[in-house]
């Protein structure tokens, strides 16, 4: 079913909800756009502008780091000054009522903790943007610790204990999923039997895969995102309206 309009949109996605025992959102860079996030994979987005980083490059070449950490603290005005959306809102508030047990996420900003979901119970397939690890060792360092160092000496700086190179705790191209996070992402899609895709593109894999997974597990599946999907087909409820918008009443005061 295609939503004909917002309200349908509301009531139908509120019906689901309540019938719902287990609810997994699973959230893409749209949930993050009316934040002030850049979107990197849409026409005009980041990508379109600068090509993205593989990571054997990253490692390879410090010409490469160098230009990382150049882009990304070209957009730490963005990153720091994101508050979490109505979306982020009204998930956090299916979480506080017991109807989600963590949150699924594509996206590397932090909102969905800033808005009250636990940090251990958002599942970061992706990484996350606002801190950084050593590649060698696996060491946290801030970002204030890393842009210091790189302003200083114009350069990436490297792992003081290992010698190894400093990256924002993000997944690159070309680098490994997280196991961790890939093996819990999987567990909760079975055990949901509602499957809200909020907000993804649903072409990046093996990521993608988790809204069919539902679907053929027996759950109800939901896809709420600007743009169709290869998925859409597929879905109980497709929604193609401004996420804020549909989720604001769901936001709990």
């Amino acid at each position: 079913m295609i939503a004909s309009d917002v309200e349908t949109a509301r009531r139908r996605l509120a019906a689901l909800i309540e019938a719902a025992s287990v609810v997994l959102p699973f959230t893409g860079a749209g949930i993050s756009t009316e934040c002030g996030i850049p979107d990197f994979r849409s026409p005009g987005g980041v990508w379109t502008k600068n090509a993205p980083i593989p990571f054997d490059e990253f490692v390879a070449s410090r010409e490469r780091r160098d230009e990382a950490w150049r882009r990304r603290f070209a957009m730490e005005t963005e990153f720091a000054a994101a508050r979490p959306g109505r979306g982020h809102l009204a998930l956090a508030s299916l979480y506080r009522a017991g109807k989600a047990p963590a949150v699924v996420t594509q996206n590397i900003d932090n909102l969905h903790q800033a808005s009250g979901v636990a940090a251990e119970d958002v599942v970061e397939l992706h990484g996350n943007t606002t801190y950084a690890l050593c590649l060698g060792c696996g060491l946290r360092y801030e970002l204030a610790w890393v842009k210091q160092r790189f302003t200083a000496s114009g350069h990436a700086p490297d792992c003081p204990d290992c010698g190894g190179a400093v990256k924002t705790a993000t997944v690159s191209f070309g680098q490994a999923m997280p196991e961790a996070a890939m093996r819990r992402a999987e567990a909760l899609t079975r055990r949901c039997d509602l499957f809200l895709a909020i907000g993804s593109s649903l072409v990046v894999w093996p990521a993608a895969g988790f809204p069919l997974l539902a679907k053929r597990g027996g759950a109800k599946l939901v896809i709420l995102n600007r743009e169709p999907t290869e998925f859409d087909d597929a879905a109980d409820l497709v929604v193609h309206a401004d996420i804020g918008s549909v989720l604001a009443p769901f936001v709990a005061h």
